[in-house]
C-alpha cells in the first residue's frame, strides 16, 4: 500500500463517518420536523377553539346592544308619554282644586253622617246584647236609672267617648280587669 491508496482509505472513513453524522442529523431533524408539525396542528386547533369562542362572545355582545338599543327606544317611547300624561295632569289640576274646594264640604257632611249612623248602630247593638245578658225581652221593661243593666251611658265611658276595644261597655273606669 502506497500513500496514495492510504491517504484514500484515510479519506473514504472520514467520507463514511461524515455520511453517518449526516444521517444521524437528518433522522434528529425529521423527527423535530415531525414535533413540530403535531404542534402547529395543536395550536391550530385550538386557535380555531379560541376564535370559536371569541366569536360567540362577539355574538353575545351583540345581542345584548340589540337588546339595549330596544330598550333605549322603549325608554324613549315611556318618557314620551310621561310628558303626554304630565301636560294633561297640568291641564287638569284647576279642574281638581275647584273640585276639592266645592265638593270638601259636602263629602265631610256625608263622612259625618255615616259615621253618626254607624256610631248609633253601634249603640243599639251593646244595648240590645246588655238586654239579652240581663235576661229582658224588650226596652219597655227595663228600668231607666243610671246603673240600670242595659243601659249605655250617653256620654259612653270615661272622658265622654264612646266604648271602644280600649274601654268595655260598662267599665266607667277605663281600667281593664
Amino acid at each position: 500500500m502506497n500513500a496514495m491508496q492510504l491517504a484514500a482509505l484515510i479519506a473514504a472513513g472520514f467520507f463514511a463517518v461524515g455520511v453517518c453524522a449526516a444521517v444521524y442529523v437528518l433522522v434528529r431533524l425529521g423527527r423535530l420536523i415531525s414535533v413540530a408539525g403535531v404542534m402547529l396542528s395543536d395550536y391550530r386547533d385550538r386557535t380555531d377553539a379560541l376564535i370559536d369562542r371569541a366569536q360567540a362572545a362577539v355574538d353575545r355582545s351583540h345581542e345584548q346592544l340589540a337588546r339595549t338599543d330596544e330598550i333605549t327606544a322603549s325608554m324613549d317611547q315611556v318618557a314620551a308619554g310621561m310628558a303626554e300624561l304630565t301636560g294633561r295632569v297640568t291641564a287638569l289640576a284647576p279642574l281638581a282644586r275647584l273640585a276639592a274646594a266645592t265638593s270638601g264640604t259636602k263629602l265631610a257632611r256625608v263622612s259625618a253622617f255615616v259615621y253618626g249612623v254607624r256610631h248609633a248602630a253601634e249603640l243599639r247593638a251593646t244595648a240590645s246584647e246588655a238586654r239579652r245578658a240581663a235576661g229582658v225581652s224588650s226596652p219597655s221593661q227595663l228600668s231607666r236609672g243610671p246603673g240600670a243593666p242595659g243601659v249605655v251611658p250617653r256620654g259612653g265611658g270615661a272622658g265622654g267617648r264612646p266604648p271602644g276595644p280600649a274601654q268595655p261597655a260598662g267599665d266607667p273606669s277605663g281600667v281593664r280587669s
